[in-house]
């Protein structure tokens, strides 16, 4: 682990709002050299704390209007592994995000559908027929705040 300074965590900030911003950029927003910025920034990249870049898609804009969290708790863990489940669940491309959780719930999965017609199917047709599954607890999203994190 890197030593942070207080201008590297407000690269980092920066960054995680917009991943294309340049080395020019950073240190023209924080008063330092171009080669400055981009040592700093090629620094974090290489201690890893810098990991790739993201494009935010907008579900909506595509037509997905509904996000539903679920909450799925295993049947019958001893006869089902968890691999299976697992690779049965990323299949489903409805599901963007698949977390193995400890808690009252095994998984916790991030399902987008076009409404709430669209999610019911997927439910009953995809995310019911998976193996294993016992209990599902659904969690509609209403409204959702990105926060900067233990950065901001």
């Amino acid at each position: 682990m890197i030593d942070l300074d207080d201008t590297d965590r407000a690269f980092l900030r920066d960054l995680a709002r917009d991943g294309t911003l340049s080395a020019g950029e950073l240190g023209r927003r924080h008063g330092l050299s171009q080669p400055s910025a981009w040592r700093r920034v090629r620094r974090m990249e290489e201690a890893g704390i810098l990991a790739g870049q993201r494009v935010t898609v907008d579900r909506a804009a595509l037509g997905f209007g509904v996000t539903v969290f679920l909450g799925i708790k295993l049947a019958t863990k001893g006869r089902v592994s968890l691999e299976d489940f697992e690779r049965a669940v990323a299949a489903i491309p409805e599901v963007q995000v698949v977390q193995h959780v400890l808690g009252l719930f095994d998984y916790r999965l991030r399902v987008v559908a076009r409404d709430i017609a669209d999610f019911e199917r997927v439910l009953r047709r995809r995310i019911m027929t998976l193996p294993g599954v016992g209990q599902v607890e659904a969690n509609v999203l209403l409204t959702e705040e990105p926060r900067p994190g233990p950065l901001g």
